[in-house]
């Protein structure tokens, strides 16, 4: 039954996507803010019909954790469920994606009136010049910078090496990283359709300073951070 439920359930959201997309494409001219509340609205529905057909909801802990101004966010990829919930997070934002998803049809022509920082993962230094030179940029323009720091979706329960982009892109601001760890991998799989019921859990961790500090260091206390919140999560069921 959860099979058929994750079914329907994805069927509606594939609709709903094209649908958003399409729409947003047209409002092109129109001012970034009501490109935003748009998107959130998207991803409410999509969540609201996630609780509706699959049973599965969210909760967020730790948005007292959120600095006043926007910063560097490190946001830990498991799934694609980050991926649309992370519009609900911040007012404005964007995020370093790989350019490959502003190809895909609906999806990448929507995508392009945020201007996300689209990088080719395969360039190497260039790429991370990228990161820090338009991430500044953006963070001049008030917007959030978020950054899936593995670079990809990771299996839920498993970790691997973080880039240097985004800690060097908040130490050439001035900026905190705020780090966010879930377990939506668990209900949400990177692969597969089934979407499991229960309730995503998101922890929003104190923001940590850049100053001074090697970006290698930054990482590896990021990570085991987010590693070990994971763990604490799923430990309570």
């Amino acid at each position: 039954m959860q099979y058929l439920r994750s079914i329907v359930f994805t069927t509606y959201m594939i609709a709903l996507t094209i649908v958003y997309a399409t729409t947003l494409t047209l409002m092109l001219p129109l001012p970034l803010r009501y490109h935003f509340r748009v998107t959130r609205s998207w991803a409410n529905n999509v969540f609201g019909a996630a609780k509706l057909f699959c049973n599965l909801d969210y909760i967020i802990e730790g948005q007292e954790n959120l600095p006043d101004d926007p910063t560097v966010v490190y946001y830990k990829h498991s799934s694609a469920w980050e991926a649309i919930q992370v519009f609900t997070m911040f007012p404005t934002q964007c995020w370093v994606i790989k350019r490959e998803l502003m190809w895909v049809p609906f999806v990448g022509w929507a995508l392009k009136k945020f201007r996300p920082i689209a990088i080719d993962r395969s360039a190497g230094h260039s790429a991370v010049e990228q990161v820090v030179e338009q991430g500044k940029e953006r963070l001049a323009e008030n917007r959030w910078v978020v950054i899936f720091p593995e670079g990809t979706r990771v299996k839920h329960g498993t970790t691997r090496r973080y880039g240097l982009s985004g800690a060097l892109l908040a130490q050439a601001a001035g900026k905190p990283i705020v780090p966010i760890a879930h377990n939506s991998g668990r209900y949400w799989p990177r692969r597969g359709l089934l979407k499991k019921p229960g309730t995503i859990t998101v922890v929003i961790g104190k923001p940590i300073s850049t100053k001074d500090r090697d970006p290698r260091d930054l990482n590896s206390e990021i990570q085991s951070w987010m590693e070990k919140t994971i763990r604490e999560i799923d430990a309570r069921d």
